[in-house]
């Protein structure tokens, strides 16, 4: 979604770090380039210029109290950091839960926003962390509204309280309140209410969310937004801020390919936190919102945090520990191995998306693009198709193994042949590495990983026999 604001941004910052000595000129010239490119994304342009005015005030402020040598591009670039920081939220908020349970969680937004599926979402994130959540299906306006929260509820093992079949029948506010009730009687220690929605804003649409909002009493009141509304968010939020209220924002279908201004915006215009983020049509496709994560991304610096931590949520503990012990130990990496980290990595979700979190991504944004998603299951395959004695021994792969694989995994021999010849060169690097030598084509001066060394005994040579030649041996 940053994609284009990311662009320009490195690319301001890029002819930035190139001078020597910044002038008040080559700050003025910055921020009008970062104050363009906040236009064309969109962002508020009240956000916009008051931006804009603290960056080029403490640029200016800062500049002549830096010392020599030190990089004035960097510092410049620190200070946009911190003030973009500052405008996504400050600091990750997480959910309140109520001294006394159950946690409610009432959401609020307009239809097509996707609050029903973000609702799944949302259950999912924290059952996933040994919480019992009840979903409430308080939206009986949406046709088949209630079918789609069973459908969610059912897909993530989350009970759903739905008395009323919906399609414009039955009372939201009293399947609300009875939907409490029964999270007591239940002792499920966290509600998520589902309401209505509408395609616009209207009085109807904010009474009942008052109404339910009055019964239920909310620990939490979350607007859902679509992240691709632009300036329409803006504004759908500030009239949710006056008429229901709302403590904290979701951005739903934050991977869209809209200009991404709404993020940028709703936080510093209302005042409110954007607490969580939805970023892919998967359940698991959602998480808190770090507003410096994303500042990074925006700033082309990837996300390594959010990496790390889809990484370690993918590979199991004790995969990783033998492949640590093996790695330590001498052993050679086999395509059982190589089959494990396959399977993990097709946890983590799309390649592209994961690609897209190193630093330096914009750069290598045609590549990402263009990254064959199926390739890993192809793969996948071959290496499935073959026994796991092949698997811990490719040597005993011959032409009529081959042969078989390839039959077996729907691929062509050569598909194999190329496989097997690129674990080899893999392997063989990995046993460089672990030598302590310099794997080839790594760059020279690279330090390599050393191993334990071993004691060497050197051997005495012979000297020679002719008396010039061992004296020039001595000399040496």
């Amino acid at each position: 979604m940053f994609e284009s604001l990311s662009s320009r941004f490195t690319s301001a910052f890029g002819a930035l770090r190139s001078r020597g000595r910044i002038s008040q000129s080559d700050i003025e010239k910055t921020c009008a380039e970062i104050r363009q490119a906040l236009l064309e994304s969109d962002v508020a342009l009240s956000v916009v210029d008051s931006f804009v005015a603290r960056i080029s005030e403490k640029s200016l402020a800062v500049l002549p109290t830096v010392q020599s040598g030190t990089n004035q591009g960097q510092v410049i670039f620190d200070i946009v950091n911190a003030e973009l920081i500052e405008i996504l939220g400050g600091q990750a908020r997480r959910v309140r839960f109520a001294k006394k349970g159950p946690t409610i969680i009432m959401l609020a937004g307009l239809q097509g926003a996707g609050k029903t599926t973000l609702a799944g979402k949302l259950a999912k994130f924290y059952a996933d962390q040994g919480n019992t959540p009840l979903l409430v299906a308080s939206d009986l306006q949406r046709p088949n509204a209630v079918t789609q929260l069973q459908v969610v509820g059912e897909s993530i093992n989350v009970p759903v309280f739905a008395p009323e079949s919906g399609n414009g029948v039955g009372d939201p506010v009293k399947v609300a309140q009875a939907g409490i009730e029964f999270a007591h009687a239940k002792q499920y220690n966290m509600v998520i209410v589902d309401t209505a929605g509408r395609l616009g804003v209207d009085e109807n649409l904010m009474n009942e969310a008052v109404r339910i909002r009055d019964a239920v009493k909310p620990d939490e009141i979350l607007f859902v937004v679509d992240a691709m509304m632009g300036q329409d968010a803006v504004r759908t939020s500030q009239a949710f801020l006056d008429g229901v209220g709302f403590d904290g924002v979701v951005l739903t279908k934050l991977d869209g390919d809209a200009r991404g201004g709404a993020a940028l915006s709703i936080a510093s215009l209302t005042e409110r936190p954007i607490m969580f983020a939805s970023t892919g049509e998967k359940l698991s496709d959602f998480d808190i919102f770090y507003p410096d994560r994303m500042a990074s991304r925006i700033l082309g610096l990837g996300d390594v945090a959010t990496l790390a931590e889809q990484a370690k949520k993918a590979f199991d503990g004790d995969t990783s520990a033998k492949l640590e012990a093996k790695f330590a130990s001498g052993e050679d990496f086999t395509l059982e191995d190589f089959l494990d980290q396959l399977q993990a990595m097709s946890k983590m979700g799309s390649m592209s998306k994961l690609l897209s979190m190193l630093p330096g991504s914009a750069a290598m944004k045609k590549q990402i693009d263009n990254f064959d998603e199926g390739e890993i299951i192809r793969t996948r395959a071959i290496v499935q198709s073959m026994t796991p004695t092949e698997r811990r021994d490719p040597k005993l792969l011959n032409g009529s193994r081959r042969a078989r694989i390839a039959l077996g995994s729907g691929r062509a021999v050569t598909d194999v042949n190329n496989l097997v010849d690129r674990f080899s060169a893999a392997q063989k690097m990995m046993k460089q590495v672990r030598n302590g030598a310099m794997p080839a084509g790594m760059p020279p001066g690279m330090p390599a990983m050393s191993a334990p060394k071993k004691s060497v005994v050197q051997k005495k040579k012979s000297k020679s026999g002719n008396p010039a030649k061992r004296a020039i041996e001595e000399a040496q």
